[in-house]
This record gives structure tokens, sequence and C-alpha cells, in this order.
């Protein structure tokens, strides 16, 4: 290739390179194949994956889910016992209202788990992020509550 073409080249390919990256997207590609929409909080069956209190991490019973309606009314199971509580859900926060609960008892390590989900669900707002698909629930003394869309979705 000759000095012109090659600095043509150069010239055509400069031009481009920004206009490649201003038509680009504001995510990173995973190499997943695909770019999905992270999920809604609301309208999703969440599958709960665990709770973290202070230096304790609790892993939950495969019953342990969450759904909340679009009217803002959650449901689920807390490990052992089914629930349901109003929720209010603005800017990235959620709060869930008094719980209402079955008075079933279970083993020791899901009664375990079910107070521990409880405390963070009682606890005033949380603050909801979505990562990857899967959803954290950080409580005002830095719970968390670690959800990840269930399999039926």
């Amino acid at each position: 290739m000759d000095r012109h073409t090659q600095r043509m080249t150069l010239t055509v390919a400069a031009a481009l390179v920004p206009l490649a990256v201003a038509c680009g997207t504001d995510t990173a590609d995973t190499g997943s194949g695909s770019v999905a929409p992270p999920p809604k909080l609301t309208g999703t069956d969440w599958r709960v994956d665990s709770v973290t209190e202070g230096d304790t991490t609790h892993r939950a019973p495969a019953a342990a889910r969450i759904r909340i309606d679009d009217e803002g009314r959650a449901t689920g199971n807390l490990g052992c016992n089914t629930f349901s509580a109003p929720t209010t859900i603005d800017d990235g926060r959620i709060d869930f209202g008094t719980l209402r609960t079955t008075r079933m008892a279970c083993d020791e390590p899901r009664m375990t788990f079910e107070r521990a989900l409880t405390r963070a669900l009682n606890s005033g707002a949380l603050t909801a992020r979505t990562d990857d698909g899967a959803l954290t629930l950080t409580t005002g003394e830095g719970g968390r509550v670690q959800l990840t869309p269930s399999a039926s979705e």
C-alpha cells in the first residue's frame, strides 16, 4: 500500500471511530450474546437466595419467595410461613408494610432464616438495586437480602 492510501485509511478510521462509539450503548457487552432489560421489581417472582445480617449470611430454604404485584401487594414465603404485605415503592426504595403471616412451625434452620428475613423486611425502607438480573435489598443498617428471578419467569 502506498503512503497516500495508508494516510487515507487512517484518516477514515479516525473519523469513523468516534461515530461508532457515539452510536453504541451505555452498557458493556457481557459476552452473553443478548442484552436483556433488567427485571421489573413488580410482577417478577423473586427467589430469595440469602439474608445477610452483620457478618452472618443465612442461606434461604428453597421455598423462600417474594412477589410484588403491580398494585404494590407483596406475597410470598419467608422460608416456612407464607406472608402478604402492602408495599410502597418510590425512587429505588421499597417499604414493606405490616407482614401478615401464617403461624406454622418448621425446623430450626428454616425458622432462623425466616426470622432474619422478617427482620430485614420490617426494618423500614429498603434500597433496591438490580445487577445482572439479580435484586439486592439493603437495609438502613447494611443488611442485605439477595434475590434472583425464579426459573418460572
